[in-house]
C-alpha cells in the first residue's frame, strides 16, 4: 500500500469560487461611552497576532482583530495602536502555509513558505531544547499577542528565553531575559485593554492528541487569572476579555475522520473488506478506532497512514502497528479537553464580573459560525479551506474569521460600556486565499 494514498482522498476538495454581495452598513453615531480608548492594548496568544496558516506574517499581523479594533477605536477617540509588524523586506516572518492548487492525483498542495523569512537563527535553551528566534523588534507595542504563550506562563520571568516570539519583542538575546509577560505589558500606559489568554494552557494537550504537555491545573488557572486582571485593572484601566474556544471543533480535529479514513482504505484494491482501523489510546492499548475518536490534521500531513512494515503490518490496520496515540484524542481524552475547557471559561467569566469588564463568548461564537452562516452573501463554515473561518492549520482564523472575531469583541465592549464603536464588514477580509 502506497504511502499517503489513503489520506489524499479524504483531503481531495473541490475549489469553489465564493462570491459575496456586500450591503452597505447602517449608519451609527459613534460614541466612547463610559470608557476611554484613547491607548489601548491587546494581550493574548497566537489569536491576539494575527497568526494564521501556521505561522505568524506580515499579512496576518495587519489583520488581527486588536488591529480591526484600534481601527474602529478611532471614531470615539481611540489613538495610535502599533503591532510589532515584520518588516516589509522579511514579510514572511515565521514563514507559513500557503494553498497552491491541486495536485494531479486531485489531492489540495499544501506548501510551506520558507522565503524572506525573519528567522535569525535558533538556540538550545534547557530544558526547552531549540528556540527558534526571530529580527527583534524595537518599535512601539500595541499588540501584546504572543503564539505559544499560556496563562500559565504569564508572570513566569525567564519566558522571554524560552519563545522565540516573546524574545523578538525584548531588549535582552535568549538566555539573558528577565522580564515576565504581565510585568512587560505593565510598562505601558494604558486606558483599555482585551485580553484572550487561556486557549494554549489546554490547546498543547489537545494538538498533541494528548499525548504531550498537559492541562494548566485548574486551580492554577483561576489564581493566576484573577492576579493578571488585577494588574491590568490597577490603575483603573476598563477592559474586554475572551472565553476559550472548544479546539474539538475546529477543522485540525474535524477533517480526517474514522469514516473517511474508512471510505478511502476500501477504494483501494487491497483494503476492500477493511472494516476496522486500530488506534493506540492514552493508556497505551491498541483498540479499535470509533467514532468518538477525533483524529488530527497532522495524520495526514505527515503522511505515515498505511505505510507496511512486514512485521507488524500496515500502519493503522493492523493492531501490531496502531495509528500512534499523538494523531487522535480518544474519547476520554476529548473529555478532558471539554472539562478544562468549561472549568477555565467558568473561571474567565467569574473573574471578568468580578472586575466589571466585558465578556466575550468566543467558544458560542465559534461554534455558532463554524455550524455554517453567510455573512453578507460569503460562506463561512468549519470547514477545512472551503469554510473560509478557519486557516489552513485548521486551528487559527482567516482574515474573515478574525473580523468577525474582532466584531464580537466591539459588540461586547459598547455593550457593557455604552459606546458605539462602528463594526466592520467582514465580508471584505479574506477567507480562505486560492491561487
Amino acid at each position: 500500500m502506497k504511502s499517503n494514498y489513503i489520506v489524499k482522498s479524504i483531503l481531495a476538495i473541490a475549489v469553489v469560487s465564493v462570491a459575496s454581495c456586500k450591503p452597505e452598513l447602517s449608519e451609527v453615531t459613534p460614541s466612547k461611552g463610559n470608557a476611554d480608548f484613547s491607548r489601548y492594548v491587546a494581550l493574548g496568544n497566537s489569536l491576539t497576532s494575527g497568526f494564521a496558516d501556521g505561522g505568524l506574517y506580515l499579512e496576518g499581523q495587519k489583520n488581527s482583530f486588536p488591529e480591526i479594533i484600534a481601527g474602529q477605536m478611532k471614531a470615539v477617540g481611540g489613538g495610535s495602536f502599533t503591532s510589532p509588524l515584520f518588516s516589509e523586506a522579511q514579510f514572511n516572518g515565521s514563514g507559513y502555509l500557503r494553498f497552491a492548487g491541486f495536485k494531479a492525483d486531485g489531492t489540495p498542495n499544501i506548501e510551506r513558505v520558507t522565503t524572506q523569512t525573519a528567522v535569525r537563527g535558533q538556540v538550545n535553551i534547557p530544558p526547552v531544547g531549540n528556540v527558534i528566534l526571530y529580527t527583534k523588534y524595537t518599535g512601539d507595542i500595541n499588540n501584546y499577542g504572543v503564539p505559544g504563550i499560556k496563562l500559565d506562563n504569564a508572570d513566569l520571568a525567564p519566558y522571554g528565553n524560552f519563545n522565540g516570539y516573546f524574545e523578538r519583542l525584548l531588549p535582552g538575546n535568549a538566555g539573558t531575559n528577565n522580564t515576565s509577560y504581565i510585568d512587560f505589558v505593565m510598562q505601558k500606559d494604558f486606558t483599555f485593554f482585551s485580553m484572550w489568554l487561556g486557549g494554549n494552557d489546554i490547546l498543547g494537550y489537545a494538538s498533541s492528541g494528548g499525548a504531550g504537555d498537559v492541562p494548566t491545573l485548574k486551580t492554577t488557572f483561576s489564581t493566576k487569572y484573577a492576579s493578571v486582571l488585577a494588574r491590568l485593572t490597577s490603575k483603573g484601566a476598563k477592559g474586554v476579555v475572551a472565553t476559550i474556544p472548544d479546539i474539538t471543533i475546529t477543522p485540525y480535529f474535524r477533517t480526517v475522520t474514522l469514516a473517511s479514513l474508512l471510505a478511502a482504505v476500501r477504494a483501494t484494491p487491497a483494503g476492500a473488506n477493511v472494516n476496522t482501523l486500530y488506534l493506540r489510546t492514552g493508556a497505551g492499548v491498541a483498540r479499535a478506532a470509533t467514532a468518538e475518536d477525533l483524529f488530527t490534521l497532522t495524520l495526514s500531513s505527515d503522511g505515515v497512514f498505511g505505510v507496511n512494515d512486514p512485521l507488524k503490518g500496515p500502519y493503522g490496520l493492523s493492531p501490531a502497528n496502531p495509528i500512534e496515540n499523538k494523531y487522535a484524542l480518544d474519547k476520554d481524552e476529548v473529555a478532558v479537553v471539554i472539562d478544562f475547557t468549561n472549568s477555565y471559561n467558568a473561571t474567565i467569566k467569574a473573574a471578568a464580573n468580578t472586575s466589571n469588564l466585558a465578556i466575550v463568548d468566543a467558544g458560542a461564537l465559534l461554534k455558532e459560525y463554524g455550524a455554517g452562516t453567510k455573512v453578507n452573501g460569503v460562506g463561512v463554515s468549519a470547514e477545512f479551506i472551503r469554510g473560509n473561518l478557519f486557516s489552513l492549520d485548521g486551528i487559527h482564523l482567516t482574515p474573515l474569521g478574525y473580523a468577525i472575531v474582532a466584531n464580537e469583541f466591539i459588540k461586547a465592549i459598547n455593550s457593557k460600556y455604552s459606546s458605539s464603536i462602528p463594526t466592520v464588514d467582514a465580508s471584505k477580509y479574506r477567507g480562505t486565499l486560492y491561487p
